[in-house]
């Protein structure tokens, strides 16, 4: 086994194998045993070991204080004081949390695509157009369709009843007339 130039082979004696063992079943973190076994032995190290070693089952880790996510910018909130010992609990009343309103619902994230109010207003929504009739002698299933042949579905394609509209397509395209209407469909450009 060759090492990469400026990496040490780490040195697994029984004595260093047993107390990686022990240290790993008393929860500590593969940092925290590199930094016990010393000598060279890293993390990574460490962590190679307990998987050819098949070392799962551990104790819960010794530090167990969740780590610190960015919290998003809030405004700051008053500290509690904790009470006096001598206070009871039960007398301590919770103090009641103003009611936060917002305008909006928060966006958390990227905000490039948030909607603001005015967009609103300016969501297109396409009127219902009512489904071209096609006769059973004309509907198609997937393998009678061909490139002369309008490729848009009907129907639910986990039931019987499902067929493809089978009229003559356009030369542009793989629809009807009809179904390349609704399917490419122009947006009115609004005067502003």
């Amino acid at each position: 086994m060759t090492v990469a130039s400026g990496a040490q082979a780490v040195g697994w004696t029984d004595d260093r194998v047993e107390l990686l063992k022990k240290l790993w079943m008393d929860g500590l973190s593969a940092s925290q045993i590199a930094g016990e076994l010393g000598e060279g032995v890293t993390r990574n190290a460490v962590i190679g070991k307990v998987h050819r070693l098949k070392l799962s089952a551990r104790a819960k880790p010794t530090n167990t204080a969740p780590r610190a996510r960015p919290a998003a910018a809030r405004p700051a909130a008053p500290r509690r004081v904790a009470a006096p010992a001598a206070t009871p609990i039960s007398t301590m009343a919770p103090k009641p949390r103003p009611a936060a309103t917002m305008p909006r619902p928060q966006v958390m994230g990227a905000t490039a695509l948030a909607i603001e109010p005015q967009m609103e207003a300016e969501l297109y929504t396409a009127p219902a157009a009512a489904e071209l009739f096609i006769p059973e002698d004309k509907r198609l299933s997937l393998l009678q369709l061909n490139e002369h042949t309008c490729k848009w579905p009907i129907g639910d394609p986990l039931t019987k009843d499902f067929y493809f509209c089978g009229q003559h397509s356009l030369e542009t395209g793989p629809y009807c007339e009809f179904h390349s209407r609704r399917a490419y469909h122009q947006l009115e450009k609004r005067k502003r």
